[in-house]
């Protein structure tokens, strides 16, 4: 089915977002993203979609969206669990690991040959990244780039937050006014940088 360049566009920041947070933009997300002059177009775009078939929306539940096209080329993968990850003040944690979750790895956009594990989140300091407490994180072994969402050992301590590099100094970042920047004093390891998020159904 033939999509015009907005269609793609938006298709896109969908399954971005997804990727990202673990959960579907809202129609006004989307409406400032693409700057529409409300949301009623980015509903339209969205029925749009829907009745080309590229997306699913499921009823009685705003955000809830699927790839029709992309679920019967799922990979199932078997990701450690590596333990929990404070979402709020750095604490001590040793990696210990609870088993494996299976996830498809194309529908959550995983590179195949990705070095991964996963990690529970406890704690509201990224609430406005929309990580919650009791979600589980998936994390990849590789170098961060500035922006990206890390478990990281700031100073002997692991923690998870937004890894940010202002005057050539790398620090950690919380998505929660509540809590302060994270400054190393003496070492910022970077354990790995979060690919996905998945959250159990309520």
């Amino acid at each position: 089915m033939n999509l015009t360049q907005r269609q793609t566009e938006i298709l896109e920041y969908l399954r971005k977002s997804q990727r990202q947070t673990g959960i579907m933009p809202s129609t006004r997300e989307i409406q400032h993203h693409f700057g529409f002059a409300s949301q009623t177009a980015a509903m339209s775009h969205l029925r749009t979609l829907e009745r080309k078939g590229v997306i699913q929306r499921l009823p009685g539940k705003a955000r809830a969206v699927i790839f029709p096209n992309e679920l019967d080329r799922g990979e199932i993968c078997d990701i450690p669990i590596l333990g929990n990850i404070a979402a709020g003040m750095s604490q001590n944690m040793e990696p210990e690991s609870q088993g494996c979750i299976s996830i498809d790895i194309a529908a959550l956009g995983i590179p195949r040959n990705a070095k991964t594990f996963a990690l529970k989140v406890r704690g509201d300091s990224m609430i406005d990244a929309h990580i919650c407490s009791g979600d589980t994180v998936i994390l990849e072994f590789r170098e961060p780039r500035k922006g990206d969402i890390v478990a990281a050992l700031i100073d002997g301590e692991t923690t998870l937050k937004r890894f940010l590099i202002e005057k050539g100094k790398p620090f950690l970042r919380a998505e929660n006014a509540d809590f302060p920047d994270l400054i190393p004093a003496q070492e910022l390891v970077i354990q790995g940088v979060m690919i996905a998020l998945l959250r159990k159904a309520a």
